[in-house]
C-alpha cells in the first residue's frame, strides 16, 4: 500500500505486541455470542460465495480464498473478494482450523486437518461450478497450508494454479521469538497444545520439515508467491518465496519501491498485490504492476 492512503504505521514492535495479546485473549477469553448473519451470507451479500455463479469463458476457473492464522472466509477477504468478483471472477472462500470455544478467529488447528478441509471445500465448488479445476489464492498461513493439499491430498489434480501473499512456505522465525522458547519452560507445550497451527509454522517444525521434503512444488501447478520486506511475521520474508518449475517470486518493493505494506495489510488493502493476484490468475491478460496499480 502507497504511504499517502494508508493509516499511520504502528511501530513493529507494538504491532507484535498486540499480535500476541490477541492471541492470548482468544486462547482464554469465553465463548462470544455468533454474529446475526451467518459469514456464507454476509459473504454472498458483498459478491461472493455464490453458489450460482457459473465461470466466464475469460475466467474459466472459480477461485478459492482461504484466509491466515486468527483469519476467517469474511474478515481476511474485504478488499480482495470483491476485486475480483468485479474482474469477472467467481469467489469462494472458506472457514477452517477451528478450535473448540474460539469463534471468529481461525487457521489455529493443525495445518494438515485444515489442508482435509480444504480439500472438502474445492470438491464443493468445483461441483458447484461444473468447472474441472479451481485457482487458489492465500494470505499466510493461507498461502503455505494449500500446498500440503497439493502434494499429500491430491490436489495438484483440482488446482491449476497457488498463489501465496505472504505465505509461510519454510515456517518463520517470527523475528526471532520463537528461538527463546526452550527458555521458558512449558511455554512451548502450552503453544502446541492449544495452537497446533502456530506451532506448525515455526520454522523446522515436523509439519515443514515433512511439507519441503522432496521440493516445494509439485507438478502441473503454477506458483506465485507475493512478498514483502517490511513483514514482521514470515520472516525472513525470502524464506516465503518457492523453488521449482512454473514458480514466479515476486517481491512487492520491486514493481513498486514505495510500498510500505506490512504482512497483514499485504493480505487485505494492498491493492498493488493485488493486481499482481490479478496478474497470476491471468498471465495470458497481464499488465505491469506499478505504483499507479493502486488506482486499477
Amino acid at each position: 500500500m502507497l504511504p499517502w492512503i494508508r493509516a499511520a504505521r504502528v511501530p513493529r514492535t507494538r504491532s507484535l505486541l498486540a499480535a500476541l495479546l490477541l492471541a492470548l485473549t482468544v486462547l482464554v477469553a469465553p465463548t462470544a455470542t455468533a454474529s446475526a448473519a451467518p459469514a456464507a451470507e454476509a459473504a454472498t451479500s458483498r459478491g461472493w460465495n455464490d453458489y450460482s455463479c457459473k465461470p466466464s469463458a475469460a475466467h474459466p476457473r472459480p477461485v478459492v480464498l482461504v484466509h491466515g492464522t486468527f483469519g476467517n472466509s469474511i474478515d481476511n477477504w474485504l478488499g480482495l473478494a470483491p476485486y475480483l468478483v468485479n474482474r469477472g471472477y467467481c469467489v469462494f472462500s472458506l472457514d477452517y482450523g477451528q478450535l473448540p470455544g474460539v469463534p471468529f478467529f481461525h487457521g489455529l488447528g493443525p495445518v494438515d486437518k485444515s489442508a482435509e478441509q480444504l480439500d472438502v471445500f474445492v470438491d464443493k465448488v468445483l461441483a458447484a461450478t461444473g468447472a474441472p479445476k479451481a485457482d487458489i489464492v492465500g494470505h499466510s498461513q493461507g498461502g503455505m497450508m494449500p500446498n500440503y493439499y497439493l502434494k499429500f491430498l491430491g490436489g495438484a489434480a483440482e488446482v491449476n494454479a497457488l498463489v501465496g501473499i505472504a505465505p509461510s512456505n519454510h515456517g518463520t522465525s517470527l523475528l526471532g521469538l520463537t528461538k527463546l522458547l526452550p527458555y521458558f519452560p512449558g511455554v512451548e507445550k502450552f503453544i502446541s497444545d492449544k495452537t497446533p497451527g502456530l506451532a506448525d509454522q515455526v520454522a523446522g517444525s515436523p509439519f515443514i520439515t515433512k511439507l519441503t521434503a522432496g521440493g516445494d512444488t509439485v507438478p502441473g501447478v503454477r506458483y506465485t508467491v507475493i512478498a514483502t520486506k517490511y513483514d514482521q511475521v514470515v520472516t525472513p520474508y525470502r524464506t516465503q518465496f518457492l523453488d521449482g518449475p512454473n514458480v514466479r517470486n515476486v517481491l512487492l518493493q520491486d514493481l513498486c519501491p514505495l510500498d510500505l505494506s506490512e504482512h497483514v495489510a499485504i493480505g487485505t488493502i494492498d491493492r498493488i498485490a493485488f493486481h499482481e493476484v490479478a496478474n497470476a490468475l491471468d498471465p495470458a491478460r497481464a499488465t505491469p504492476t506499478t505504483c499507479a496499480s493502486v488506482i486499477g
